[in-house]
């Protein structure tokens, strides 16, 4: 406990960088995952390529794919675009399924109505289909958020600074309140990540408030 109350302002930068780390891939990779998910439903066939071959990206280890970033993207090892871009990858695996599924749970009557009354198929997947996956799509990312949280504390092994930092040296030297700050802070900040994640779901869906009341 000493340790805590002598070092407890450290949490602040590291926190800060690790909820950077964490949060970008997870906006970058929705991005991403948007269009591909929509490719894996619009094409039937392609449904399993593309949904199995994204799933697949989540078994390369961490630390491997830390590592190699830097021979595929040319940066330093240290760079941390290296995680950024790693954790879009892992995001990306996770949510592609999520957005698929998500699109797949609008009605066809619902997409009939919409083409009925004139909507093609952009304007169509983009007005009625994506904002009535959203529900879906919000689960998925509050659980890829989780993950990332998880995964970054990794990239201390390389030496890119976050809250890992504190898990690391606090078992290098044996140190229990560092370890304890440090599972404590990455817990708080997925609990961050999830109330947002929430609160923007719920913002973005009123109807689903108002179908409750």
């Amino acid at each position: 406990m000493t340790w805590i109350q002598d070092n407890w302002t450290v949490i602040f930068p590291l926190g800060w960088s690790h909820a950077v780390l964490a949060g970008v891939p997870l906006v970058i990779g929705l991005i991403l995952a948007i269009p591909l998910g929509w490719a894996a439903r619009r094409w039937r066939r392609a449904y399993p390529v593309i949904v199995s071959t994204s799933g697949l990206l989540y078994t390369i280890p961490s630390l491997a794919l830390f590592i190699l970033m830097p021979l595929i993207l040319g940066t330093q090892i240290l760079d941390p675009v290296n995680v950024v871009a790693a954790m879009t990858v892992y995001t990306v695996a996770l949510l592609v399924r999520t957005v698929a599924d998500g699109l797949g749970s609008v009605p066809d009557h619902v997409q009939q109505a919409a083409t009925a009354m004139g909507y093609g198929g952009l304007r169509r997947f983009l007005v009625v289909e994506l904002p009535l996956a959203i529900p879906v799509i919000i689960a998925g990312l509050r659980v890829a958020a989780v993950s990332n949280v998880s995964i970054v504390s990794v990239a201390s092994l390389i030496g890119v600074s976050q809250l890992g930092d504190l898990l690391v040296d606090g078992f290098n030297r044996n140190i229990p309140g560092e370890l304890l700050l440090g599972i404590a802070a990455c817990l708080a900040l997925a609990l961050v990540f999830d109330v947002v994640i929430t609160a923007v779901g719920r913002a973005l869906t009123p109807w689903t408030r108002t179908a409750r009341a």
